[in-house]
Protein backbone atom coordinates (compact mmCIF):
# COMPACT_ATOMS: atom_id res chain seq x y z
CA UNK A 1 0.00 0.00 0.00
CA UNK A 2 1.28 3.49 -0.87
CA UNK A 3 1.82 5.83 2.07
CA UNK A 4 1.68 9.53 2.86
CA UNK A 5 3.22 10.93 6.02
CA UNK A 6 1.47 14.05 7.31
CA UNK A 7 4.30 15.60 9.28
CA UNK A 8 4.35 18.37 11.86
CA UNK A 9 7.78 19.96 11.50
CA UNK A 10 7.56 22.06 14.67
CA UNK A 11 8.21 25.81 14.92
CA UNK A 12 10.83 25.86 12.17
CA UNK A 13 14.26 25.01 13.54
CA UNK A 14 15.48 21.55 12.57
CA UNK A 15 16.49 20.87 16.19
CA UNK A 16 12.87 21.28 17.30
CA UNK A 17 11.60 18.64 14.88
CA UNK A 18 10.90 15.22 16.40
CA UNK A 19 13.19 12.33 15.51
CA UNK A 20 10.18 10.50 14.08
CA UNK A 21 9.34 13.43 11.80
CA UNK A 22 12.92 13.79 10.56
CA UNK A 23 13.14 10.06 9.82
CA UNK A 24 9.89 10.18 7.85
CA UNK A 25 11.23 13.03 5.70
CA UNK A 26 14.44 11.10 5.10
CA UNK A 27 12.39 8.11 3.88
CA UNK A 28 10.19 10.21 1.60
CA UNK A 29 10.76 10.66 -2.11
CA UNK A 30 8.61 13.80 -2.33
CA UNK A 31 8.08 16.55 0.27
CA UNK A 32 5.03 18.75 -0.27
CA UNK A 33 3.90 21.83 1.62
CA UNK A 34 3.11 25.52 1.75
CA UNK A 35 6.00 27.42 0.16
CA UNK A 36 7.21 29.06 3.39
CA UNK A 37 7.34 25.74 5.29
CA UNK A 38 9.16 23.90 2.52
CA UNK A 39 11.92 26.51 2.62
CA UNK A 40 12.39 25.78 6.34
CA UNK A 41 13.35 22.15 5.69
CA UNK A 42 14.81 22.15 2.17
CA UNK A 43 18.48 22.45 3.17
CA UNK A 44 18.22 19.53 5.61
CA UNK A 45 16.89 17.02 3.08
CA UNK A 46 18.98 17.30 -0.10
CA UNK A 47 18.10 15.12 -3.04
CA UNK A 48 14.37 15.17 -2.37
CA UNK A 49 11.73 16.41 -4.77
CA UNK A 50 9.97 19.45 -3.29
CA UNK A 51 6.51 20.55 -4.44
CA UNK A 52 4.72 23.63 -3.12
CA UNK A 53 1.42 25.47 -3.36
CA UNK A 54 0.65 28.96 -2.03
CA UNK A 55 -1.72 29.92 0.76
CA UNK A 56 -5.43 29.16 0.06
CA UNK A 57 -4.47 26.22 -2.19
CA UNK A 58 -4.76 23.60 0.56
CA UNK A 59 -7.15 21.30 -1.31
CA UNK A 60 -4.92 21.31 -4.39
CA UNK A 61 -1.92 20.59 -2.17
CA UNK A 62 -3.59 17.52 -0.67
CA UNK A 63 -4.71 16.23 -4.05
CA UNK A 64 -1.14 16.67 -5.31
CA UNK A 65 0.11 14.52 -2.44
CA UNK A 66 -2.29 11.70 -3.24
CA UNK A 67 -1.50 11.86 -6.95
CA UNK A 68 2.23 11.56 -6.19
CA UNK A 69 1.57 8.62 -3.84
CA UNK A 70 -0.52 6.89 -6.52
CA UNK A 71 2.56 6.81 -8.74
CA UNK A 72 4.34 4.70 -6.11
CA UNK A 73 6.33 7.41 -4.36
CA UNK A 74 6.65 7.83 -0.60
CA UNK A 75 5.22 11.27 0.12
CA UNK A 76 5.46 13.64 3.08
CA UNK A 77 2.95 16.47 3.51
CA UNK A 78 4.54 18.94 5.92
CA UNK A 79 2.84 21.43 8.23
CA UNK A 80 4.35 23.91 10.64
CA UNK A 81 3.90 23.05 14.30
CA UNK A 82 1.63 20.03 14.66
CA UNK A 83 -0.25 18.62 11.66
CA UNK A 84 -3.37 18.11 13.78
CA UNK A 85 -3.47 21.62 15.27
CA UNK A 86 -4.72 23.99 12.55
CA UNK A 87 -2.74 21.79 10.16
CA UNK A 88 -3.47 19.55 7.19
CA UNK A 89 -4.22 16.25 8.94
CA UNK A 90 -8.01 16.61 8.88
CA UNK A 91 -8.19 17.66 5.22
CA UNK A 92 -5.83 14.85 4.23
CA UNK A 93 -8.18 12.29 5.81
CA UNK A 94 -11.21 13.92 4.16
CA UNK A 95 -9.67 13.88 0.70
CA UNK A 96 -8.16 10.48 1.43
CA UNK A 97 -11.65 8.95 1.34
CA UNK A 98 -11.29 9.10 -2.44
CA UNK A 99 -7.98 7.21 -2.27
CA UNK A 100 -8.67 4.11 -0.11
CA UNK A 101 -5.58 2.38 -1.51
CA UNK A 102 -3.28 4.99 0.08
CA UNK A 103 -2.40 4.92 3.79
CA UNK A 104 -2.21 8.20 5.72
CA UNK A 105 0.01 8.39 8.81
CA UNK A 106 0.00 11.53 10.97
CA UNK A 107 3.22 12.38 12.84
CA UNK A 108 2.98 14.98 15.61
CA UNK A 109 5.14 18.06 16.00
CA UNK A 110 5.77 20.86 18.49
CA UNK A 111 2.93 23.34 18.02
CA UNK A 112 3.48 27.09 18.56
CA UNK A 113 1.67 27.04 21.91
CA UNK A 114 4.31 24.67 23.28
CA UNK A 115 7.32 26.12 21.47
CA UNK A 116 6.38 29.69 22.35
CA UNK A 117 5.36 28.72 25.87
CA UNK A 118 8.84 27.32 26.49
CA UNK A 119 10.39 30.59 25.31
CA UNK A 120 8.14 32.62 27.60
CA UNK A 121 8.59 30.35 30.61
CA UNK A 122 5.55 28.38 31.78
CA UNK A 123 2.33 30.14 30.73
CA UNK A 124 0.24 27.01 30.08
CA UNK A 125 0.86 24.93 33.21
CA UNK A 126 -2.84 24.96 34.13
CA UNK A 127 -6.01 24.62 31.99
CA UNK A 128 -5.74 26.55 28.74
CA UNK A 129 -7.31 26.82 25.29
CA UNK A 130 -6.14 27.63 21.76
CA UNK A 131 -8.13 30.06 19.63
CA UNK A 132 -7.28 31.23 16.12
CA UNK A 133 -8.23 34.81 15.28
CA UNK A 134 -8.31 34.04 11.56
CA UNK A 135 -11.84 34.40 10.21
CA UNK A 136 -10.94 32.95 6.82
CA UNK A 137 -12.71 29.67 7.69
CA UNK A 138 -14.48 30.59 10.95
CA UNK A 139 -17.04 33.43 11.27
CA UNK A 140 -15.89 36.24 13.57
CA UNK A 141 -19.10 35.88 15.59
CA UNK A 142 -18.06 32.36 16.58
CA UNK A 143 -14.52 33.47 17.40
CA UNK A 144 -15.95 36.27 19.55
CA UNK A 145 -18.11 33.84 21.54
CA UNK A 146 -15.14 31.52 22.13
CA UNK A 147 -13.01 34.42 23.38
CA UNK A 148 -15.72 35.57 25.78
CA UNK A 149 -16.42 32.09 27.14
CA UNK A 150 -12.71 31.32 27.62
CA UNK A 151 -12.12 34.65 29.35
CA UNK A 152 -15.14 34.22 31.63
CA UNK A 153 -13.93 30.71 32.57
CA UNK A 154 -10.51 32.15 33.51
CA UNK A 155 -8.58 29.97 31.07
CA UNK A 156 -5.08 30.86 30.04
CA UNK A 157 -5.53 31.55 26.32
CA UNK A 158 -3.15 31.07 23.42
CA UNK A 159 -4.01 32.97 20.24
CA UNK A 160 -2.90 31.80 16.80
CA UNK A 161 -3.03 34.02 13.68
CA UNK A 162 -3.49 37.17 15.80
CA UNK A 163 -3.04 39.66 12.98
CA UNK A 164 -2.22 40.34 9.35
CA UNK A 165 -2.30 43.27 6.94
CA UNK A 166 -6.00 42.69 6.37
CA UNK A 167 -6.72 41.99 10.06
CA UNK A 168 -4.57 44.63 11.74
CA UNK A 169 -7.10 45.35 14.50
CA UNK A 170 -8.18 41.80 15.37
CA UNK A 171 -5.94 41.47 18.44
CA UNK A 172 -7.24 44.80 19.72
CA UNK A 173 -10.82 43.57 19.26
CA UNK A 174 -9.97 40.27 20.99
CA UNK A 175 -8.41 42.07 23.96
CA UNK A 176 -11.45 44.33 24.32
CA UNK A 177 -13.64 41.24 24.53
CA UNK A 178 -11.43 39.52 27.10
CA UNK A 179 -11.20 42.70 29.19
CA UNK A 180 -14.88 42.21 30.01
CA UNK A 181 -13.80 39.35 32.29
CA UNK A 182 -10.03 39.67 32.74
CA UNK A 183 -8.14 42.37 34.63
CA UNK A 184 -6.17 44.92 32.57
CA UNK A 185 -3.16 43.82 34.67
CA UNK A 186 -3.41 40.19 33.53
CA UNK A 187 0.07 38.99 32.56
CA UNK A 188 0.43 38.28 28.84
CA UNK A 189 3.21 37.53 26.40
CA UNK A 190 4.06 37.34 22.72
CA UNK A 191 6.64 35.29 20.86
CA UNK A 192 7.49 35.96 17.22
CA UNK A 193 9.35 33.66 14.81
CA UNK A 194 9.51 30.81 17.32
CA UNK A 195 12.62 28.70 16.76
CA UNK A 196 13.65 30.76 13.73
CA UNK A 197 16.01 33.61 12.97
CA UNK A 198 14.68 36.82 14.51
CA UNK A 199 12.91 35.15 17.43
CA UNK A 200 11.65 37.80 19.87
CA UNK A 201 9.68 37.67 23.10
CA UNK A 202 7.76 40.18 25.21
CA UNK A 203 5.98 39.96 28.57
CA UNK A 204 3.37 42.61 29.28
CA UNK A 205 -0.08 43.33 30.73
CA UNK A 206 -3.33 42.74 28.88
CA UNK A 207 -3.91 46.48 28.60
CA UNK A 208 -0.54 46.89 26.87
CA UNK A 209 -1.09 43.82 24.69
CA UNK A 210 -4.20 45.51 23.29
CA UNK A 211 -2.02 48.09 21.54
CA UNK A 212 0.76 45.73 20.46
CA UNK A 213 1.39 45.14 16.75
CA UNK A 214 1.51 41.47 15.75
CA UNK A 215 1.54 39.41 12.57
CA UNK A 216 0.91 35.84 11.40
CA UNK A 217 4.28 34.72 12.77
CA UNK A 218 3.41 35.88 16.31
CA UNK A 219 1.83 33.67 18.97
CA UNK A 220 0.01 35.46 21.79
CA UNK A 221 -0.43 34.19 25.35
CA UNK A 222 -2.98 35.63 27.81
CA UNK A 223 -2.67 34.46 31.38
CA UNK A 224 -5.34 33.52 33.87
CA UNK A 225 -6.01 35.36 37.14
CA UNK A 226 -3.07 33.63 38.82
CA UNK A 227 -0.44 34.14 36.12
CA UNK A 228 2.67 36.02 37.29
CA UNK A 229 5.79 37.55 35.84
CA UNK A 230 8.86 35.93 37.45
CA UNK A 231 12.29 37.23 36.45
CA UNK A 232 11.03 38.29 33.05
CA UNK A 233 9.15 35.05 32.43
CA UNK A 234 5.42 34.37 32.22
CA UNK A 235 4.41 31.73 34.76
CA UNK A 236 0.96 30.30 35.50
CA UNK A 237 1.09 28.43 38.84
CA UNK A 238 -0.49 24.99 38.93
CA UNK A 239 -1.19 25.28 42.66
CA UNK A 240 1.48 23.07 44.20
CA UNK A 241 2.64 25.70 46.70
CA UNK A 242 -0.92 26.44 47.81
CA UNK A 243 -1.62 22.73 48.28
CA UNK A 244 1.52 22.28 50.38
CA UNK A 245 0.65 25.30 52.53
CA UNK A 246 -2.60 23.60 53.53
CA UNK A 247 -0.63 20.60 54.85
CA UNK A 248 1.74 22.67 57.02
Amino acid sequence: MSKIYVVGIGPGAYEKMTIEAAEALKKSDVIIGYTVYVELVREHFPGKTFLTTPMTKEIERCELAFDEAKSGKVVAMICSGDAGVYGMAGLMYEIGERYPEIEVAVLPGVTAALGGGAVLGAPLIHDFCLISLSDLLTPWEKIEKRLLCAAEADFSICLYNPGSKKRSDYLEKACDLMLRYKSPETICGTVSNIGREGESVQVMTLSRLRDTKVDMFTTVFIGNSGTREINGHMVTPRGYEKKNSYKR
